[in-house]
């Protein structure tokens, strides 16, 4: 079976996973529900799906901008859901630095297929430190340092996301059971803290 129902250790365990320290104001604007708006929304025929809307959202604090993009037609299941990162390189030009474009295409089809399910992009480039610093890791990557050495060789996070910013998008789309697509422990978590329950988690063969 795809999915596999999730245990009361459903979080699992983090492991190593570097502690993340949002400056105050950042987790004002993440603790704030009312700071997260919907934005505007249209229809987005796409390859996978002729059904698909798109959401746009918008923190009214720091003006920061992510989509959720709902594929088919929503029933009275959970939607399967998928967090996907933004990333320029891998998205669009199909980098061989990373899979996220792989990962991307895959999670479109996976919806699709399932039915109806909703994918969440956020703006989080570099794993959230930015499109120059990840170019300049990349550099230190063609020296020979692996992405964690490369990102901490500039004094940045090995992985500085927030996954708090997409169950405020959730709880604004009006879901709060969903079907969640990771291999991460770290979104399981960000979710089912900020309220959102998560009644079965799929494997995602790429994923990071």
């Amino acid at each position: 079976a795809f999915f596999w129902r999730l245990s009361s250790d459903r979080a699992g365990s983090l492991g190593g996973t570097p502690l993340i320290i949002l400056s105050n104001q950042a987790a004002q604007n993440y603790a704030n529900p009312s700071a997260l708006t919907i934005a505007t929304r249209a229809d987005l025929p796409i390859a996978v799906a002729n059904q698909a809307e798109i959401i746009a959202f918008r923190n009214r604090l720091d003006h920061s901008e992510n989509v959720a993009l709902i594929i088919g037609k929503p029933n009275d299941s959970p939607p399967l859901v998928r967090l996907h990162s933004e990333c320029l390189t891998g998205d669009v030009f199909a980098s061989l630095r990373c899979d996220c474009g792989g990962q991307l295409g895959m999670a479109l089809k996976l919806i699709a297929d399932n039915g109806w399910g909703i994918l969440l992009y956020l703006r989080q480039e570099g794993r959230s430190i930015g499109l120059i610093n990840k170019l300049r890791a990349y550099r230190l990557q063609s020296q020979g340092l692996d992405t964690n050495e490369a990102n901490q060789s500039l004094g940045l996070a090995v992985d500085a996301r927030d996954f708090n910013i997409a169950a405020k998008m959730l709880e604004l789309l009006g879901y709060d059971n969903i079907r969640l697509l990771t291999n991460n422990p770290a979104k399981v978590e960000a979710l089912t803290k900020a309220g959102i329950m998560i009644s079965e988690r799929g494997a995602h063969s790429l994923d990071r």
